[in-house]
């Protein structure tokens, strides 16, 4: 009994996976950035504002990765739909990283602010720090892991 082989993913495939999902990170972090931002241009202390941060984060986070499982399942018109296969879940994972990652970095410059408001010198608010970390995280695994998760299984 010979197994067939898959068929290898095709470029306008793959291209629509690209778009696809570093469409949704990018409007992660331009969404919590501009958050990061509307929230900041309030004239209330990092204590009062953090707690909205990650309250606005969850809400994006949970937002995004809704809009990646669905957008895994759809179909395109000219192209089909995606199918889970190891090339595809490695572009998922690494050219959306490589396209879109670079827009988390205004959100970087923004909670460096952050970190060193009313300190004298260098960082006082590690937790800017690390809701940057954790947006880092989020947007590179855990998004690209939902996508992943949802693609069809192709049929055998």
């Amino acid at each position: 009994m010979t197994r067939l082989e898959a068929p290898r993913p095709r470029l306008p495939t793959l291209t629509l996976l690209v778009g696809r999902i570093t469409t949704i990170k990018l409007t992660y972090w331009s969404a919590l950035t501009a958050a990061e931002i509307v929230i900041g241009a309030r004239a209330l202390l990092f204590e009062e504002r953090f707690p909205v941060s990650v309250a606005i984060g969850a809400i994006a986070t949970l937002v995004a990765c809704a809009w990646a499982a669905a957008s895994a399942r759809l179909t395109d018109r000219r192209f089909g739909h995606l199918e889970r296969s190891v090339p595809a879940v490695a572009t998922t994972f690494i050219a959306a990283s490589v396209v879109a990652t670079p827009a988390s970095l205004p959100l970087l410059f923004v909670e460096i602010q952050r970190a060193g408001e009313g300190c004298g010198r260098g960082i006082c608010h590690w937790e800017a720090v690390w809701y940057w970390v954790a947006a880092i995280a989020i947007g590179t695994v855990l998004i690209p892991l939902v996508f992943a998760l949802r693609m069809r299984v192709p049929r055998t």
